[in-house]
Parts: C-alpha cells; sequence; structure tokens
C-alpha cells in the first residue's frame, strides 16, 4: 500500500547571500521525513515563477519569507494531508491547483517547490531508494559532465564586465571524479595568473566565481584559455569555454550595452561578436546570448551559430514549459537550463527535461546564484541524464554539495551507480568529434 502525508511544515533558513529562503519537511504515515531548501536567483528573468517574500516592512529588509512558511503550515498542509504517493505528481497537481495562478504568486513558487522537493525524497527514502534512481523512473541515469564557474562579471560580480560567467567545460576525462580535478587546477592556475597581471580580486562572487577588473569581455576568454593551458591541458579538446552572457541585463530598448567597451551592438552584431569569438576560442556553449524576449534575435542566432555551439535559453526559456514549445517550433535555441524554482514544481520540471530530449534539446540543470546547502540538483541531475550540471565555482560549501554528492554517487555509496559520464554535442572546430563521448577520452 502507498504511503500516505501525515503532516506538512516549513520554516524560513537562509541562503548563500544570507537572505532568507524556505525549508519544507514532508512526513509520511510510516513515520519517514525528509526536508528540501530551496535557492534564489540574482539574474531572474521577468517570466519566472514568483517566489513570495514579506516585502515592505517584513524582517530582513521585507525579503523575509514568513507569509511562504505560513501557506506551507497551513493550506498546503491541509490540502495534502492524507494524500496516498501512488502518484506523487498528483501533489503537485493539487499545489498548482490551489495556488490558482500562472506563476504561484500567490503561495509562492518558493513554498510549493519546497514542498514538491521535500516530498520527493520523502518518497524515496520511504522505498529504500537513493534519490536520484528513485527520480529517474524510466529515464536513463547518468553522470553529468560539470560546466564550472571560474570568471564571473555582471550580476553577479559587480557588472565590471557585462558578461556574467566564463565557464570550464572539463569534457576530456573518464569520469566526473577527473573533470571536476581539472576543473579545479584551472581555476587554481587562473588566481596565480591574476595575481601576476594585479587583477586578483579581494573576494568572490557570488557563485565562487573570481570578479577580477578586466578591460574587455574578450579579455576573459584570454584569461580562460591562458589558465586551461596553464593547468596542462589542450583547449577546446579537454577543457574548453562555456559563456552565460546573461544578455538580458545589458539589453535596453533592443540594443545590448557594453558600457565597460563603451559600445552599443544590435542583436546582429552581438551574432557577429559571438561569431568571431567561436573562430578564436574554444567554446561549446553560450547561455543567454540575448535578451529574453528577442525572439527575432534568437532565431537569427541559432541560424548563424546553432551548428557551431550549444546555444543554452536560460531567462528565454525559464524551465517553462510553453516557452519551450515556442523554441522548439521557431527553432529558437539548441538548449535549455533547468533551474527548478523558475517553474516551481518538481513535475514541471521534468516535463521539460522529457520534452527537451524528445525534441532533440540538451538540458544543463543549473542552481542559482542563492544556494544553499542541499545537494537535490545533483541528484535532480543523475536522474535525468540532462548531460551537464552548472552549479557554480569549486569554492563555497553551497557549491560542494552538489559537486561532492555526485562524488558520492559515482563511487556507489548509494549501493549501485549510474552509467557513465554523458556525452558532449558536437562542438564546432575546436571541440570533440559530434558523436564523442566524454568517457570515451
Amino acid at each position: 500500500m502507498a504511503a500516505r502525508i501525515r503532516a506538512v511544515r516549513a520554516l524560513q533558513v537562509l541562503d548563500s547571500r544570507g537572505n532568507p529562503t524556505l525549508e519544507a519537511q514532508v512526513t509520511l504515515a510510516d513515520g519517514t521525513a525528509a526536508s528540501a531548501q530551496v535557492p534564489s536567483g540574482a539574474s531572474t528573468g521577468r517570466h519566472e515563477a514568483r517566489e513570495l517574500r514579506d516585502g515592505e516592512g517584513g524582517a530582513y529588509g521585507g525579503k523575509a519569507v514568513s507569509a511562504a512558511a505560513a501557506n506551507v503550515c497551513g493550506p498546503l498542509d491541509e490540502a495534502l494531508r492524507g494524500l496516498r504517493l501512488d502518484d506523487p505528481a498528483r501533489a503537485d497537481e493539487i499545489m498548482i491547483g490551489l495556488d490558482g495562478t500562472p506563476d504561484k504568486s500567490r503561495l509562492g513558487a518558493n513554498a510549493i517547490l519546497a514542498v514538491s522537493c521535500a516530498l520527493a525524497r520523502a518518497v524515496a527514502r520511504s522505498r529504500g531508494l537513493p534519490l536520484w534512481l528513485s527520480l529517474a523512473g524510466g529515464r536513463r541515469a547518468k553522470m553529468p559532465l560539470p560546466m564550472v564557474n571560474i570568471l564571473s562579471g555582471g550580476l553577479h560580480a559587480g557588472r565590471q564586465i557585462e558578461f556574467q560567467d566564463f565557464l570550464a567545460v572539463p569534457h576530456g576525462f573518464r569520469t566526473f571524479a577527473e573533470a571536476i580535478e581539472a576543473a579545479a587546477a584551472v581555476r587554481s592556475r587562473m588566481v596565480g595568473i591574476l595575481r601576476a597581471d594585479g587583477r586578483l580580486p579581494d573576494g568572490v562572487a557570488d557563485e565562487g566565481g573570481l570578479g577580477p577588473r578586466l578591460e574587455s569581455n574578450e579579455q576573459a576568454l584570454d584569461c580562460m584559455v591562458r589558465a586551461i593551458e596553464a593547468a596542462g591541458f589542450e583547449p577546446g579538446r579537454q577543457v574548453s569555454i562555456a559563456i552565460d552572457a546573461a544578455a538580458t541585463h545589458f539589453h535596453r530598448a533592443g540594443e545590448y550595452r557594453l558600457a565597460s567597451e563603451g559600445r552599443t551592438l544590435d542583436a546582429a552584431g552581438m551574432i557577429a561578436l559571438y561569431g568571431r569569438w567561436l573562430d578564436a576560442y574554444p567554446l561549446v556553449s553560450i547561455e543567454d546570448a540575448l535578451a529574453e524576449d528577442d525572439w527575432d534575435g534568437w532565431r537569427a542566432a541559432r541560424r548563424a551559430l546553432g551548428g557551431r555551439c550549444e546555444l543554452i535559453g536560460d531567462d528565454l526559456l525559464v524551465t517553462n514549459p510553453s516557452r519551450l514549445e515556442r523554441a522548439i517550433a521557431t527553432r529558437a535555441a539548441t538548449a535549455v537550463l533547468v533551474k527548478m524554482n523558475q517553474i516551481g514544481t518538481l513535475t514541471e520540471t521534468l516535463r521539460v527535461v522529457d520534452r527537451a530530449e524528445e525534441k532533440g534539446f540538451r538540458a544543463v540543470v543549473s542552481a542559482r546564484s542563492g544556494e544553499t546547502e542541499d545537494s537535490f540538483l545533483a541528484d535532480l541531475a543523475v536522474a535525468t541524464g540532462a548531460g551537464h550540471i552548472k552549479v557554480g565555482s569549486v569554492t563555497r560549501s553551497e557549491r560542494l554539495a552538489k559537486y561532492n554528492r555526485l562524488l558520492r554517487i559515482e563511487a556507489g555509496w548509494d549501493g549501485r551507480s549510474p552509467e557513465g559520464l554523458a556525452p558532449v554535442r558536437p562542438l564546432g572546430h575546436h571541440g570533440c568529434r559530434g558523436d564523442e563521448r566524454v568517457n570515451d577520452a
């Protein structure tokens, strides 16, 4: 007989930026209990599901989430108590219906997601399964390839340059353990390079990356190549580069304003810039290459660049099934960034990943800049076989919680292991062969 929900509760905790967020706990009738924490983003798209905060006059300068916690302990608990879990997605459907808004703004996407994830973890524990295996269902579970933040700008590092993140993608390795070791080596060499250049920042950016003062966005790419080579790897064959442009945040009135470089580009100019960078650097993916509603620009970017690198939609797609369908129909991207709190339930998140795979889109499971020590994302990335995980740098414990969980999963500490590293897509003339698997290196 399927377990039933006995109680749902929540409390306010703190995220990696010291801001309030939510932790929910679900207790089943068999005594199994599990909890989950939800993150919060700084670089948020306007089409995301809405987290609920107390607002003006509330604690933490209005950022408190006591109202969201009350919604968990009140209406969500009442609606879910006694529910049988033979169909775990039913709980998400009930919460979506109870909220009744398209963006989950009444009860709060943070409240709903915290319960959704806590429930999934409780179900896995009740069944005696590791979370990744319970989530996988009939999916082919695989270890993800890490995309590791090395340099930061934009909203993550005080807008010293416009582009938000420059990441190392260690694809020429047989195991996740080897890949994350390579990324750590690149970051270590980057510290030395920035120190020698007199550009080493005093602290780190939101996701643990380094936020140096650079003369241009392209200089970050130069530094990335230098760090990869200094770490003893061949750029493009063992370690490549990914960019998160977060272009919405420097897009104004139809133009892309690169203030640090004293110039303004239109969509065609941005696409031409990316094309030049693809000629010169080992780039494998560009996230949010254009603004969140610049659909014409995205279609043009895919026509011009889609065969040379992944074009990942984050603010464009916001883990939303309807926006993904539009991108599929109009050929406006090649991959979707998957952030659970952009849509607000685990069920909808899995629906997006499954649909992306069905239509040939890559999925990249991603953390937020305001993270917690919860490692749920690691299990989600393995369960879906998404291929990539993007959770930040190899510093700061809220990031390492995910990487360390992946190391434990790969080592079989749950009593079983998923498949090896997921394959890499065609990467352009600098990258791997189109059908090359990472663990064939």
